[in-house]
């Protein structure tokens, strides 16, 4: 074996030889076609899927068996003309790339000093975890054929089959094209991220390159028997020899755990089922000819011939267990061999890593082997082309095989343009960035205790979403705690309080307000929910008190409609005179009703708006608005939300909208109404509402609230009562593993669910910031800040 091999920088073909003398030469494929088909040699061509993970290690137990079982079927599948190869790979990315990626771009719009202590934040949360390493997941998949044109439909039924068998498990996965699966094993034999993946088919003619130029490292070094340099890294491959006598489902989640750029590989070939029964039953009646002749020595000896060797006993209790299992239990047999490959910048960094790993396979009584002299081949084995060129096999039926589930714990990290910090994954103590815009459903609830970080989630969301967003935000705040970092970012808070002088006009109405043509009805749908508030009573409105009401609506946006100024606005006082005009007594009975809002001591809402309602971030404090009034302010600010959220439909902008005590808007029957809309409704129009409150019990009050729950596919749930931990597990079926995470856990620290994904988190946010003292709400906290400022 040649010990060095020269990356071959002309493209030319090496010269014959068994052994290779390029890079290039050692990587075992012939052809990398554009649809992500290799031709691995003549007459063996392979296909790779990407596979996401799915959280297994912390789904209850019945969900860990129907995985289980689900992933037995999976295998179950390949039939002994596929052979196939599980591939986990463990590369380390570039941290100053990886710092720019969550750094938040300059806009030079007066919030940049923000933005650098926001990004300072997310770089000393970064350094908590392992964000630097990128874990990917993958399934290779090869048939024998004479020619492309002959095992391409198969290819592609395979492909599909496998497709739909993720689909049932609930994992996300998607076929790689030729470039990717190139960029995969470029990844892969560049470990040093010295060189980076430049490729492109139209190059290959002119140049005169192959694909294994753009893949291939830039020396390949196998100087001993035990290790091998591969560019600017050490390497060494080691295979599992699998002696345990019950495996755990931990062994391949311990291997992927490790904090080092490693490749772990899994060949696996099924056996046809009538050769292995064959196998099988020609074994066991070997051993019954060697119980025989054991036998015939006892009698000759003189002693009882049924005192046997143990072993012998044992493995034919063993032989016919398997059998049984392979005629009976729909178990078949595949050989595994199961490879890792272990990295180090240093040949002492390489030895601890192989010591680590070694330290595991020891943990789970089975045996990490160095690959004496095959380390090349090795390598390249664990390259994804389901090409093995390690001989060495283990036998194992479906259950054994399935029990290195190659699912564990997922990760929620976007480094799109709008991905929000939603602090660290509580197993892995990587950073949690997504963005709920790319949710089926947005909306999003923050459920909590007092005291456990509901409304700093809030804020944190808030501030982190004006930075990086155009969105525009508006908070409804009962509590008065969102004026400072409002404030802050140059936001309007508006006072609505009976000595306020800063007014909301519950009439405003824009072009936009409904879907249909007719923006009217829908205004008209929110005065009588306004009407029903004031007049209330157990019945609500009568028919008739809503017939006038509607007509009186119509008649007083006409001069506005003829004339849209400001000034032409109608009035609640113009709702009250036109129902005074009606001949209906029950007009007379609403108006008596509405006069207190109009004439009266509680008449604050019978003004035209007077605040920069469409600052890009608004927050309505309605504290002070009194027993009394409350109702009927959380109703308005609602309404004032729904006509932001259609003008900016307009504009193509969303719009961000937090309720925070967001059970006091369920109480009343309109609110709650109203609240129900909002999150059925608001999607389609580029509204993104988030629901803050400690009453899971409101929630859940009637079919009709539960619908909140329904549409929310983002839930950010920090530490739980003990009534409200049961309804929670029941509603979101969490284990009572997940539900650990809700239990006396401290501030910042819960369960986020982000889709089908369920996710432990930890948000301790650096509390040295001038960001922290504008976001707590801790009295104490507080005061030292206003200390400070």
């Amino acid at each position: 074996m040649i010990p060095f091999l020269k990356k071959n920088k002309d493209g030319k073909k090496p010269p014959k030889s068994t052994v290779p003398r390029t890079a290039q030469e050692s990587i075992p494929f012939q052809r990398m076609f554009e649809d992500g088909t290799c031709r691995v040699r003549p007459g063996y061509y392979t296909r790779t899927i990407q596979y996401q993970d799915i959280n297994y290690q912390l789904a209850q137990q019945e969900d860990k068996t129907a995985i289980f079982e689900e992933w037995c079927s999976f295998l179950n599948f390949f039939d002994s003309s596929i052979h196939f190869e599980l591939s986990f790979v463990n590369t380390a990315t570039d941290s100053a790339d990886f710092e720019k990626s969550i750094r938040i771009p300059y806009q030079q719009d007066g919030f940049d000093d923000v933005r650098a202590e926001y990004s300072q934040m997310l770089r000393q949360q970064l350094s908590k975890g392992n964000n630097g390493l990128t874990k990917t997941k993958f399934l290779t998949y090869g048939i024998e054929g004479d020619s492309m044109a002959q095992v391409k439909p198969r290819l592609e039924h395979i492909q599909n089959d496998l497709m739909n068998n993720f689909h049932r498990l609930g994992v996300l996965a998607k076929p790689l094209d030729g470039t990717e699966r190139l960029r995969l094993m470029h990844g892969m034999l560049n470990m040093d991220g010295a060189n980076k993946f430049h490729f492109n088919w139209k190059d290959l003619v002119p140049s005169g390159l192959s694909v294994k130029d753009a893949i291939a490292p830039t020396a390949l070094a196998f100087k001993n028997s035990r290790t091998f340099q591969m560019g600017g890294i050490f390497g060494a491959v080691s295979f599992l020899n699998i002696t345990a006598s019950d495996l755990s489902d931990q062994l391949l989640k311990d291997f992927l755990d490790m904090d080092s750029s490693q490749i772990v590989t899994m060949h696996i070939q099924s056996v046809d089922q009538n050769k292995a029964i064959k196998t099988i039953k020609h074994t066991i009646t070997e051993l019954d000819r060697s119980k025989i002749e054991e036998q015939k020595k006892a009698v000759r000896a003189g002693y009882d011939m049924d005192v046997l060797p143990s072993d012998l006993a044992t493995y034919g209790r063993d032989a016919k267990a398997l059998l049984k299992e392979l005629q009976s239990q729909n178990e078949r047999m595949f050989l595994v061999t199961f490879l890792v490959l272990n990295t180090g910048k240093t040949e002492q960094e390489l030895e601890t890593n192989v010591f680590q790993a070694v330290s595991i396979a020891q943990k789970h009584n089975c045996e990490l082997c160095r690959l004496d002299f095959q380390q090349e081949q090795g390598l390249m084995s664990s390259l994804p082309l389901a090409d093995c060129q390690i001989e060495i096999q283990r036998g194992l039926t479906t259950s054994s095989t399935a029990i290195f589930v190659p699912f564990t714990t997922q990760e929620l990290f976007d480094n799109g343009k709008e991905s929000l910090y939603y602090g660290l994954n509580a197993l892995s103590s990587n950073l949690i960035m997504v963005d709920r815009k790319k949710l089926k459903n947005p909306n999003g609830l923050i459920l909590g205790t007092p005291g456990s970080g509901k409304s700093f989630s809030a804020k944190r969301e808030i501030c982190n979403a004006f930075l990086v967003t155009d969105d525009d935000i508006i908070i409804a705040d009962p509590e008065a705690e969102y004026a400072p970092l409002v404030e802050r970012l140059h936001g309007q808070v508006i006072h609505i309080s009976p000595a306020s002088t800063q007014y909301i006009n519950p009439m405003d109405i824009n072009s936009n307000y409904s879907e249909e043509d007719n923006p009217l009805a829908l205004k008209a749908d929110f005065v009588l929910s306004l009407c029903e508030l004031v007049v209330g009573g157990k019945e609500g409105l009568q028919p008739v008190e809503k017939t006038v009401i509607d007509r009186c609506v119509h008649v007083i946006y006409r001069k506005y409609f003829e004339n849209p100024l400001p000034e032409n606005m109608p009035l609640l006082e113009d709702l009250y005179n036109a129902l005074l005009t009606q001949d209906e007594p029950e007009a007379r009975h609403v108006a008596a009703a509405l006069e207190i809002y109009v004439k009266g001591s509680l008449n604050i809402f019978n003004h035209h708006t007077n605040v920069d309602i469409n600052n890009r971030i608004v927050c309505f404090d309605i504290k002070q608005l009194g027993k009394q009034l409350k109702k009927l302010g959380m109703l308005i600010v609602q309404d004032a939300v729904w006509g932001r959220v259609t003008a900016n439909r307009e504009a193509g902008k969303s719009t961000r909208y937090y309720a925070d005590e967001f059970h006091l808007l369920l109480k009343e029957e309109q609110t709650a109404a109203y609240s129900v809309e909002i999150w059925k409704r608001f999607r389609k129009w580029g509204g993104i509402p988030t629901a803050l409150t400690q009453n899971v019990k409101d929630l859940l009050a009637s079919p009709e609230v539960s619908n909140i729950f329904e549409n929310s596919d983002f839930v950010y749930m920090l530490n739980q009562a003990n009534g409200d931990r049961q309804i929670l597990a029941k509603q979101l079926n969490i284990s009572p593993h997940q539900l650990s995470y809700v239990t006396h856990s401290g501030e910042g620290e819960g369960l986020l669910f982000f889709g089908n994904v369920i996710l432990p988190f930890v948000d301790h946010f650096p509390k040295d910031l001038e960001l922290y003292r504008i976001l707590t709400t801790r009295l104490s906290e507080v005061a030292e800040a206003q200390k400070h400022e």
